[in-house]
């Protein structure tokens, strides 16, 4: 294996190896109130003076547009933000990683009586007096049925949430207990954000199983408990969502945007100029635009751009089965085995020749960061996990001294 190929291999499919916070663009022009849309990442910020929709309407520049809204037939992020806006989970995790009751009355746990102390299962109550936006009662049952719905079908894309369970039971109106097959340190996994939320029982009703993917109507347009409802939605374009009548924050002044319209389509620098330059929109998701294009419609004044780093990595997965064509039907099929990329000279090699901070400042500016870990968050004593900071620092010779000592011979230079 000659050394020198190999690095330059890697060299070009290191690209997408960088870890990234998708980069957003916020508008902070003055609305004609005098009201800023700096606070456009949170719909839920009470209004100045505890008015409910004193924001005025909020336009979302989504390029990858959602294909719909039921998060429980896409995996994608797209569609989980814009169901968002709509449904809920029993809990959810706030900016800072905490763990926060949504439509659950607390977090269980096992000292408030939640958890059992042999961890088989958790107890969730909900709040009192939850509606959904249609003016019905929130019950147990729905939740019940959330769980029936996923696994019923196999389209259901959130069906891991559920893995392990071995029953979901409505206790009363308001209680439903989760049982586990084995006892679980970390229960926090069905009905948790914004990847298994509730789903109304009435709506969804005949929509299980095989039939789940033909309910255009329920798919497009759920009814929820959230801050808003679904005016229209045209998938792979636009949703347009006004005020929940019923939404339990409206006396507390929340939210804050009256209305919520995302636009999607064009591509992520049309995005950017959308609020950057051209002021049609109020922010623009994931700007994955050269940091130097972004740069220069920032200095134009009209709006900032924001990096929020959470868990997102974008990394080089490498193939540890065996690819040769010659296995036919058994190319790359568990059991095989790759001739060399499972070898640990050969992918510490690879790593050890990537310079992360060049393809930060090239590809992604303020919206990347250098990391050696495919999870990249805070631990419980404060910063990440140093364990892999080695890679941090590009030593190609250091890489092909661990492909010689791996018998891997450089041959014709």
């Amino acid at each position: 294996m000659k050394v020198t190929k190999l690095l330059a291999l890697l060299a070009v499919l290191a690209m997408v190896v960088a870890a990234c916070g998708p980069s957003e663009a916020v508008d902070t022009t003055a609305a004609p109130d005098g009201a800023t849309t700096t606070a456009a990442t949170d719909t839920t910020e009470p209004a100045t003076g505890g008015e409910a929709g004193a924001g005025g309407e909020l336009i979302l520049q989504q390029w990858q547009a959602p294909s719909g809204l039921n998060p429980y037939l896409s995996g994608g992020t797209k569609e989980l933000l814009a169901s968002s806006l709509v449904l809920e989970p029993l809990a959810e995790f706030s900016p800072e990683g905490e763990l926060v009751a949504a439509m659950a009355e607390d977090v269980p746990t096992v000292e408030n009586g939640g958890i059992a102390e042999d961890l088989l299962s958790i107890t969730w109550t909900l709040k009192e007096g939850l509606m959904w936006s249609d003016g019905s009662a929130v019950t147990a049952e729905d939740v019940v049925f959330t769980y029936e719905y996923c696994t019923g079908t196999t389209d259901c894309t959130q069906s891991s949430f559920f893995g392990g369970i071995v029953s979901v039971v409505a206790d009363d109106e308001r209680n439903v207990t989760v049982t586990f097959e084995d006892p679980q340190p970390f229960p926090y996994t069905a009905f948790v954000t914004y990847q298994s939320p509730i789903l109304q029982q009435a709506q969804f009703a005949d929509c299980m199983a095989e039939a789940a993917t033909a309910c255009t109507e329920q798919n497009f347009g759920p009814i929820g408990t959230g801050p808003y409802v679904v005016d229209e939605f045209r998938t792979n374009d636009t949703a347009v969502y006004s005020l929940n009548p019923n939404y339990r924050g409206i006396a507390d002044g929340k939210p804050f945007f009256g209305s919520v319209t995302i636009i999607g389509g064009g591509d992520a620098e049309a995005s950017a100029r959308a609020v950057l330059q051209t002021g049609e929109a109020d922010y623009g998701w994931n700007l994955q635009v050269s940091p130097t294009v972004l740069q220069s419609m920032e200095a134009e004044g009209n709006g900032v751009v924001k990096a929020g780093f959470a868990s997102n990595v974008e990394r080089l997965m490498v193939n540890q089965t065996d690819a040769d064509p010659a296995l036919g039907d058994q190319r790359s099929e568990p059991g095989t085995e790759h001739p060399f990329l499972t070898d640990p000279a050969v992918y510490n090699a690879l790593s050890k020749a990537i310079d992360r901070q060049i393809l930060v400042d090239v590809g992604y500016g303020a919206g990347g960061e250098p990391t050696c870990n495919v999870w990249p968050i805070e631990t419980a004593t404060g910063g990440q996990s140093t364990n892999n900071d080695d890679c941090l620092t590009q030593d190609i010779e250091a890489a092909a001294a661990m492909l010689e000592e791996g018998g891997y011979v450089d041959s014709d230079g």
